[in-house]
This record gives structure tokens, C-alpha cells and sequence, in this order.
């Protein structure tokens, strides 16, 4: 019965998504002539009015003699961070780093260079932009006018949140039919034969694509309690740097804010960069604990199934899409909160020291005083350089970076959002690789989820975790950064 229902359910979702397409082509089609008709009558107001629009145009992928010499050292300081913090930089297997090196290197050229992985990252750009779409058609039953941006503008609540739920139950449903299953279980097998990695470190690795930091090691759920340090801090490394598919749609329509075509360009680079995380976070992950124990290199997606039947899978995902929209609406308030609370009292002692006039001054007006942002943007500023974004925009990207750690990445990305929507940015390549930079859940809170997640599923191993937690912040961070040096290289 239940393959009969998936048939039927693989034919409405394909019926759907080629109308869907055809529809974007259009879209896209009547877009590109309204484009050329404004720029040729009025072009700086066009840029002035829509930022995305400007991005959007002024890309450009070439090689660069400079650029790829920037790359190549930001790499190679990184592999260098990630081997001092080793616990054994003796028996780091280089043979396993290189292949997983290459394999996100080969991603990242492959994305920018090759027209057939862009379709086909733009092809499923196209499927998180028709979830969207979905997901406004369930809002506007509920919120009706409220949802017009044009009266009410960008509401985080109404925009956003309501993507994470869909999204959630969306996966549930694939999860319960066996297509997720089938997916990850293909790129699991693919990373063991290629890398050497153990099934089920493989699997959970490759999951973290399209699950949340929790909800992929339920994929070997039976394997935790026998699994090696090595494979643990791979799955907590992964867990931080890839982002699950549910807030992905959800970065998706708050970068693009309504315009369909921005929408999908950004949803192909934060593909493109939770993609690339799997590799790099198992070539980051085994520099800093080399896998030196015998593993078992079988490939076995767990039984378990989320729900009893389909009504009971979409209930379920639903409910757990309910508990991590408010989480997320009661994190995003309360870490705003905390933020003011904290640029007032940095804004006093300011004012106290003359620091807020020295500042103003020495940034020409860009930071009016001492602030959490003002901070964050120096103390990040060498990193950031290693990816090869435009040295104007080092203090934004480096402000990014320390609002993802210390916060959430969600409010990073809703401040690259803002960011875009004034202007802020000198460099069109700046704002694609803040999209790198900030992929992944890797912040301080993340190592108390895991440990609290993954260690409930093996209490005996809640010590290995809370020993290896930050380094596989640490861990995660590097990959995020690797991959923005890689396509950094490319992109002018």
C-alpha cells in the first residue's frame, strides 16, 4: 500500500514542480526584459531600489591569478589551525583529509564552472523556491493581508517562520515514505568506498545535508554507543557545519525577500554550501581526531520510521516544526534583547571614554560608537581575510561571523539581509561569500544540543562528547571558512 501511495505522490510532486518551473521560466523570462527596459531608462535608480537586483547582475566567475594565491594560503592556514588544535597530529591519515579536500574543492569549481551542476543546483534552487510558495499559500490562509510586504513589510514571524514548520513536515514525509532514507544512504556509501569511513559515521555525515544536527544520527541511531572517538567528533563536526533543509528554506526567503530570482540564486549557494560541508567537515574532523581504531563499513540506514501511517508522519513532523519555530522566534528575540542590552552598556562607556567619537571618526561614520558589532568586526577580521573577501567588507563579514559563533547563525543571516538590503556592501563577491561563511549551526549553544542530543542516545559516551565539543566548533567554523576560500578563489 505504501509504495502505491508513494508512486502516486512522486507523480503530484513532479506534475507540480514542472508547472512550477515553467512558471519560473516565465517569470524569469518577463523579468530579464523589464530589467533591460529600466537599465537602459534608468539604472542607478534600479541598483538604488533593489540591491538583489545589482548582485544579481554584476556576478562574475573567472580566474585570477591573485585571487587564486589568496585561496591557496587562506586553505593552507586553516589545515594549519585545524593540525595544532589535533589531539594526535601524528597519525593524521593525509590520504583521507586530501580525498575529502579534493571532493569539496571539486563541488565548489563544479558550481561555479560547470553549466550542468549549476542546473542542477538550480533545479533544486527552484524546488525550496515552490516550497516556498507552498508555504505562502498555507500563510495567507491564516494571516490573509497581513502577509502584503508592500503594506507591512518584511515580518520575520509571518515570512519565515511558518517555512520551518511546512519544512519539517515536508521531511517527516519523505522520511516515513523511505525517500530520505534511499538519498542519504546513496552518499553515505559513496563517502565509505571513497574515503575509508565507517557506514554509519558516513551515514550520519551525509544526513546532516538534509537534517538538522540531532535529527541526522537518528539515521544510526543503534551504532552511537559503539562508535570511536574519531566517529563522534565527525557527526558533531558535521552536525555544526551543514544546515538542515527546514531552516535552509527559511535563509532562502529572507535573503531573497520576495524576488523569486534572488531567491533561487542564493538558495543555489546555500546549497552549494551545506553540500560542501560534508566533505570538508570530514577532512577538518580527522585532523583534529584521526580515526586510529578498526570501523565497521557497513551502510545501514536504521528502521525506525517517524510515524505509524502518513497522517501520523506529517503530524508528527509538523509538531516538531511547531517546537523549533518558536524556539527559534523565543532564541532570535532573546539574543536581540541581550545584543541591545549589551550595546548600551558598551555605548556608556563610550560616551564615558570619548571612545564613541574616536571610533565614528576612524570608521568614517560606518560604526557611531562602541558596540557588540564594532567588536565582533576586528576580532574576526584575520579570518575573514582567508576566504579572499573584499577588504572594505572584512569589518561586515568579520561582524557576521562573531553574531553566528556567539549568537546563532539565524541572526546572522538576518543581519546579512538587512546588510544587503542598505547597500551596505562594497564588493558583489563579499555577499555571496558571507553566504559560506555562515553556513552551519556552529555556535556555542550547538555544543550544549549535542551533547544533550547525541548523549541521550548514548549516556556512556556524554563525556567523549563534552571533551570534544568546542573543538568541533572549532572544527565546523574552519570548513565553513574553507569553503568560502574555495569558491573565494573563483569569484571576482
Amino acid at each position: 500500500m505504501k509504495k502505491y501511495i508513494f508512486i502516486l505522490f512522486a507523480l503530484f510532486v513532479g506534475n507540480m514542480l514542472f508547472a512550477q518551473t515553467d512558471s519560473i521560466q516565465i517569470q524569469a523570462a518577463a523579468d530579464t526584459v523589464a530589467s533591460v527596459v529600466e537599465e537602459v531608462a534608468q539604472t542607478e535608480v534600479a541598483v538604488a531600489e533593489n540591491p538583489y537586483k545589482a548582485i544579481l547582475a554584476e556576478k562574475n566567475f573567472t580566474f585570477n591569478i591573485v585571487s587564486i594565491l589568496r585561496g591557496i594560503c587562506g586553505m593552507a592556514i586553516i589545515i594549519l589551525i585545524a593540525w595544532l588544535f589535533s589531539v594526535d597530529r601524528k597519525r593524521v591519515n593525509w590520504g583521507t583529509v586530501g580525498k575529502a579536500l579534493a571532493l569539496q574543492f571539486i563541488i565548489a569549481v563544479s558550481v561555479l564552472m560547470f553549466p550542468a551542476v549549476q542546473t542542477v543546483f538550480e533545479v533544486l534552487g527552484k524546488c525550496f523556491v515552490a516550497v516556498l510558495d507552498w508555504t505562502k499559500a498555507g500563510s495567507n490562509f491564516l494571516f490573509g493581508g497581513l502577509m502584503d510586504t508592500s503594506k507591512f513589510g518584511f515580518v520575520f514571524v509571518l515570512q519565515i517562520l511558518p517555512t520551518i514548520i511546512f519544512f519539517s513536515a515536508l521531511t517527516s514525509l519523505f522520511f516515513y515514505l523511505g525517500v530520505l532514507q534511499k538519498v542519504v544512504w546513496a552518499m553515505g556509501w559513496c563517502l565509505t568506498k571513497l574515503m575509508k569511513l565507517s557506514g554509519a559515521e558516513s551515514l550520519s555525515c551525509a544526513g546532516n545535508i538534509f537534517l538538522g544536527q540531532t535529527e541526522a544520527p537518528l539515521l544510526v541511531k543503534a551504532y552511537i554507543p559503539q562508535m570511536t572517538r574519531s566517529e563522534l567528533m565527525l557527526i558533531m563536526t558535521s552536525g555544526m557545519a551543514t544546515m538542515a533543509g527546514g531552516v535552509l528554506a527559511a535563509y532562502i526567503g529572507m535573503l531573497g525577500c520576495g524576488d523569486r530570482l534572488m531567491e533561487i540564486e542564493f538558495a543555489k549557494h546555500l546549497l552549494s554550501a551545506s553540500v560542501m560541508a560534508a566533505p570538508g567537515a570530514i577532512a577538518i574532523s580527522k585532523i583534529l581526531k584521526p580515526q586510529t581504531e578498526e570501523v565497521d563499513n557497513s551502510v545501514e540506514v536504521s528502521s525506525e520510521k517517524i510515524g505509524k501511517n502518513i497522517l501520523d508522519a506529517i503530524s508528527n513532523g509538523t509538531a516538531d516544526g511547531l517546537k523549533l519555530a518558536a524556539n527559534v522566534g523565543a532564541m532570535l528575540l532573546v539574543f536581540y534583547a541581550l545584543i541591545a542590552g549589551f550595546n548600551f552598556i558598551f555605548d556608556k562607556i563610550g560616551d564615558i571614554t570619548s571612545l564613541n567619537t574616536v571610533i565614528a571618526e576612524a570608521t568614517d561614520g560606518r560604526y557611531t560608537g562602541l558596540s557588540l558589532e564594532f567588536f565582533l568586526s576586528y576580532l574576526f577580521y584575520p579570518v575573514i581575510w582567508l576566504t579572499g573577501i573584499n577588504g572594505a567588507d572584512l569589518p561586515l563579514v568579520g561582524r557576521l561571523l562573531g553574531e553566528k559563533l556567539i549568537l546563532t547563525e539565524f541572526v546572522g543571516y538576518q543581519s546579512l539581509a538587512t546588510m544587503i538590503q542598505t547597500g551596505a556592501f562594497v564588493s558583489t563577491k563579499s555577499v555571496i561569500l558571507a553566504t559560506y561563511v555562515l553556513c552551519g549551526f556552529a555556535n556555542f549553544a550547538s555544543v550544549g544540543i549535542q551533547i544533550g542530543g547525541i548523549g541521550g542516545m548514548a549516556k556512556d559516551k556524554a563525556h567523549i562528547l563534552s571533551e570534544y565539543g568546542f573543538r568541533a566548533l572549532l572544527g565546523a567554523t574552519l570548513v565553513a571558512l574553507m569553503s568560502a576560500a574555495m569558491i573565494g578563489m573563483f569569484l571576482v
